[in-house]
Formats: C-alpha cells, sequence, structure tokens
C-alpha cells in the first residue's frame, strides 16, 4: 500500500533530472503518472522504469509550450487512467545573459516554458477538476484532496545575477501558485510551490572548459558551472553541499501525501539551508 494509491500524477519534464525523480517517487507510493519530455527516448526510458518496478505509467512526449499540449497532456490522464490528482510543473531549464545582452527571444522563451506552460495546463485542468468533483458531490462520495505542486528556484524568491529571465518567471510561479490557492480551495485543491536550491543535474554539473552545452529544439545552450564556482556555492550552503535529484523530489512528495491536506498557497525552499 502506498500513500497515493488509486491517485493520478502528471509531471511535466520527467523525463530525465528531477523530474524524472519525482515521477518514480509518486508511481513508487502508487500514483499512475503521465510522463513528459520534450524528448520521446527519456519520457519511454521513465514509463519503463515505473513499469517494470509494477506501477502505471504513459507517455507523452513534445515541448510544453507547444500549442495545445496542455489539452492533450491533461487528456492523456483521464483517458489512461481515469482520473487527474496530481499535478507538477517542473519542466523548464536556463537561458541567461545579463539583462544588457538579453534578447526578446531568450526572455520570450524562459517565460513560456517557467510560467505561461504551467498555467496553460493549470487551465486545461480546471474543467477536468471541477467535473470530477461534482461527480463525486453528486454520488454523495467525499471529496478527496488533489494536489498542484509548481517549481520555483531561490532565484525567484532573491532574484539571481544573470537571470532576469529565470528569476522572473520563477517569482511569476509564486504568484501563480498563491492565486490558485484562493481559486481551487473550493475543489479541495491544495496548490503550492517548491522552491529549489541548488540541486545537482545536468544543467548544473560541473563544466571547466565551459563549453557544455544541451539542445533545446534547434537551441545550443551553455549549462554547467566552473568547478572553483561550484565549491564556492556549497560553501554557502548550511549542509555544506549540492542536493541530489532524488532529495528535490522528495520535497515535492511531501505536498502530495495526504499529510499536506491543510497547506495550501506556501512556498517550501529545498536548498540546505540556503535562504536569500
Amino acid at each position: 500500500m502506498g500513500n497515493l494509491d488509486n491517485r493520478v500524477a502528471i509531471v511535466t519534464g520527467s523525463g530525465r533530472g528531477i523530474g524524472r525523480e519525482i515521477a518514480l517517487k509518486l508511481a513508487g507510493q502508487g500514483a499512475a503518472v503521465v510522463v513528459n519530455d520534450l524528448d520521446a527516448e527519456p519520457a519511454t526510458e521513465t514509463v519503463a522504469a515505473i513499469e517494470s518496478a509494477g506501477g502505471r505509467a504513459v507517455a507523452v512526449p513534445g515541448s510544453v509550450t507547444e500549442e495545445g499540449f496542455a489539452d492533450r497532456f491533461v487528456a492523456a490522464a483521464v483517458d489512461n487512467f481515469g482520473g487527474l490528482d496530481i499535478i507538477v510543473n517542473n519542466a523548464g531549464y536556463t537561458w541567461d545573459s545579463v539583462i544588457q545582452k538579453m534578447t526578446d527571444e531568450q526572455w520570450d522563451a524562459i517565460l513560456d516554458v517557467h510560467l505561461k506552460a504551467p498555467f496553460r495546463i493549470l487551465r486545461a485542468a480546471q474543467p477536468v477538476i471541477a467535473g470530477l468533483v461534482k461527480q463525486a458531490q453528486a454520488a454523495g462520495v467525499p471529496v478527496h484532496g488533489r494536489k498542484v505542486v509548481n517549481i520555483s528556484s531561490v532565484a525567484g524568491t532573491g532574484g539571481n545575477a544573470g537571470q532576469a529571465n529565470y528569476s522572473s518567471a520563477k517569482a511569476g510561479v509564486l504568484g501563480l501558485t498563491k492565486t490558485l490557492a484562493k481559486e481551487w480551495g473550493r475543489y479541495n485543491v491544495t496548490v503550492n510551490t517548491v522552491a529549489f536550491g541548488f540541486i545537482k543535474t545536468r544543467l548544473t554539473e560541473a563544466s571547466a572548459d565551459g563549453n557544455s552545452t544541451i539542445d533545446v529544439q534547434g537551441r545550443q545552450l551553455k549549462v554547467g558551472v566552473n568547478p572553483e564556482l561550484l565549491t564556492a556555492m556549497e560553501r554557502m550552503i548550511p549542509l555544506g553541499r549540492a542536493g541530489s535529484p532524488a532529495e528535490a523530489a522528495g520535497a515535492v512528495y511531501l505536498l502530495c501525501t495526504p499529510e499536506s491536506d491543510y497547506v495550501s498557497g506556501q512556498t517550501l525552499v529545498c536548498g540546505g539551508g540556503y535562504i536569500f
């Protein structure tokens, strides 16, 4: 028996890194999971890992910024598993520059993936959740607690040099969370944010030459952090180290459990004690 038996979750960006660990964690606790990644291969690999452990999952690859993606993603939960109980808006990446060198394309791309895409997914989910609540009420069944966890960052709570676009988007997530907590309380839905600090992923791994890149829809974007800077960053963290993707997933899981049914509109910082 798991804490999330008979629950259905959708998790964006869950083919790799933190998102994959979130999907595995939720599935390990009994949830059926709709997995998403920009690329089909990592999404199907996560599904295979869940299924091999005895869980249920389906892949919906594609960019969260695409027109129509939100409706397709939400529909996958209902069509494959018969409901929707947990929404985790996790997908994203960084495209950094100081403001005088930042282009409109950089600004728009990061706002689209980190803020507009979660907005669209939540908008698409509203009629589904409202309909499920009405069905339960008509049947005289208690309306169980549903969960939304939006992913932010300490860059969104305190700003970060070179990340005007990312910091602004992640700050916007906080406002979106607080608003939806007020709008969706009537559906017995809790809406919270997890703001990550320094978590070790492919975006933050050491890069001595500064030439590490990832491909995002044809754009080659620089990732990685200078090893000396990494060491300095870890010294600023009270726990003395960066977090792991599994630890980051644990923070999200806390806000998906029944034990958090009366926690809503909050921001949980998962940063090893580091606070701006």
